[in-house]
């Protein structure tokens, strides 16, 4: 069986859970490709599924749903009745309703949604200051992500002939969860910049930006294109890149979700079937 699991991974946390399903995948003999869909040059060809068996799609977590250009972009995909499922990494809060907003996605495209899951990991904007489990995701949330493939190959093979069940949908309208979206954004008050620091001008930044907001030659993001991923500021190897210091935040942030770093710490990855 041929499997392709195109994901999304801006500072790391879905690239490293994906690295472990392809594995997983592996070991169980499959023949699994990844194809990291991050750079906004991975997403302007057409992708072709015909020769894969059955597609796995990896992606954080923003503001209650998979971010807006991975949205985009799975919209632009024909399943064709293939077997599918899905992947999600966040940092300690909201989940839901990424799980069935992506599943109603994937059913418009002619995609057979089988199984899901979740996984715990530190949160992108720890780089403006925040503590959210910063050591996320660890050895428990890898042994879950191989549990998951076992789960979901049997699926896959038709050794297990369901699919996946009813999941949580939300209260909130469209209008309401894109309003969440763009608080997002007003979180990072100062897009990413350099500040006139010098740097080396590999044009990492600007190759890797999963929007092409970011210039290098300027030195920041460019507002109205940015979607707070902080890719550029993750991946910088001089270290020139910053945002806002938001720790501020941070005990508000706790206390509008009813949490503390501790109830976030021990909080478990999750499957769905």
């Amino acid at each position: 069986m041929k499997i392709l699991i195109p994901f999304f991974s801006a500072t790391g946390n879905t690239a490293k859970i994906t690295k472990v399903i392809q594995e997983s995948f592996n070991r169980l003999g499959a023949k699994a490709d990844d194809l990291d869909i991050t750079s906004y040059s991975s997403r302007q060809s057409a992708l072709d599924l015909k020769s894969y068996d059955a597609v796995v799609f990896g992606a954080p977590i923003f503001s209650n749903r998979a971010p807006r250009i991975v949205r985009e972009w799975l919209m632009t995909l024909d399943g064709n009745g293939k077997k599918c499922s899905t992947f999600f990494t966040y940092g300690g809060f909201t989940v839901h309703p990424t799980h069935y907003s992506t599943k109603e996605i994937l059913q418009k495209q002619n995609f057979v949604l089988v199984s899901s899951a979740e996984f715990l990991g530190k949160h992108t904007f720890n780089l403006g200051g925040w503590k959210a489990i910063p050591d996320r995701p660890d050895k428990s949330d890898f042994d879950v992500a191989r549990q998951f493939v076992t789960e979901t190959y049997k699926r896959f093979t038709g050794e297990d002939k369901n699919i996946l069940g009813e999941l949580e949908k939300t209260t909130h309208t469209e209008e309401e969860l894109d309003s969440f979206e763009s608080f997002r954004f007003k979180a990072v008050t100062q897009l990413p910049t350099r500040e006139g620091k010098d740097c080396s001008m590999c044009m990492i930044c600007e190759e890797l930006c999963p929007t092409e907001a970011m210039k290098a030659e300027a030195g920041e993001a460019q507002a109205g294109k940015c979607i707070a991923c902080l890719r550029c500021v993750y991946n910088c190897p001089d270290e020139a890149l910053k945002i806002n210091d938001f720790s501020h935040i941070w005990p508000m942030k706790l206390k509008m979700e009813n949490e503390t770093e501790e109830t976030i710490r021990n909080k478990k990855s999750k499957i769905y079937l």
